[in-house]
């Protein structure tokens, strides 16, 4: 299937910020060559509480800003953030030309819950509103497999269902590799009456133990048949991102036939993952 017989999917990619010299030089190659193949609409810096991370956020938002015709949609959580800091930031994006930003509400630090003045993804949302109007296109994060710290599916649904009111214009999805777990998600956000759209993640394939970790961490399911194939291939790296790559592309090609509006590449910084994907399904 080419993607090009999609009605303009919005293709998006997300980096996060490098910690040397070294991994900057790597993103910017990394960002040139997505940007050149696959001419997303959009690549997102993700955003962690405390000044070294989010001042790595900064300096990479303002790297890849330096190609004007780029849009670049900063995270932005409120763990750890007083209101002064969170309308600081937004006047700097402002000045910056940024008009897009991924809100969450950011991880709860080991040590417990620190002293905020926003607690939650809606109250950010509401609060970017209230000091900017309309001026941010928001994404929210959306979870088909369900929040890891959720009580129920039914309260993790209607968090979600608050924070898109508060003023979302659309949503990111944690990844996943059961293509029902999203098709269910919309469907329930249809019965709600909330038509944002709901952008599904795509997480590339390439490292057994990693992706394991990552999704044992976040609450994202793996397939047994997935796992234990990947298991199988464990020492066989060729053949592991072979089959990876196989699998995130057939799951690509469902959600786009199935009605998604787009795909969020998860790109780990890395660009062959991602550009073998896509040579499948462009």
């Amino acid at each position: 299937m080419s993607i090009d017989n999609i009605n303009k999917p919005v293709i998006s990619c997300e980096f996060f910020p490098p910690r040397t010299d070294a991994g900057m030089e790597k993103l910017i190659a990394t960002h040139q060559k997505l940007n050149n193949t696959i001419d997303p609409a959009f690549f997102s810096v993700t955003f962690g509480a405390g000044g070294t991370t989010r001042d790595r956020t900064m300096e990479t938002v303002k790297q890849l800003c330096s190609d004007k015709q780029q849009i670049i949609a900063p995270h932005i959580s409120c763990m750890g953030s007083t209101k002064q800091q969170l309308a600081d930031l937004l006047d700097e994006y402002i000045e910056l030309g940024i008009n897009r930003l991924v809100t969450l509400r950011g991880d709860i630090p080991e040590q417990g819950s620190p002293d905020n003045e926003l607690s939650y993804a809606n109250e950010l949302v509401a609060f970017i509103r209230e000091k900017t109007g309309d001026h941010f296109h928001i994404e929210i994060a959306a979870y088909p497999e369900y929040h890891p710290e959720s009580v129920s599916p039914d309260e993790d649904f209607k968090y979600f269902l608050n924070k898109a009111r508060a003023g979302a214009n659309s949503a990111i999805t944690q990844y996943f590799y059961n293509i029902d777990a999203y098709t269910n998600f919309v469907e329930k956000c249809e019965q709600a009456q909330l038509n944002i759209p709901i952008v599904p993640g795509i997480m590339p394939i390439t490292n057994y133990a990693n992706l394991v970790r990552f999704s044992d961490g976040c609450g994202a399911e793996i397939p047994r048949w997935i796992r234990k194939q990947l298991a199988a291939y464990e020492d066989d790296l060729d053949s592991l991102r072979e089959f990876g790559t196989n699998v995130v592309a057939h799951l690509c090609e469902q959600l786009l036939q199935a009605g998604a509006p787009g795909l969020h590449f998860y790109t780990l910084n890395q660009s062959d993952a991602i550009l073998n994907i896509w040579n499948k399904i462009k």
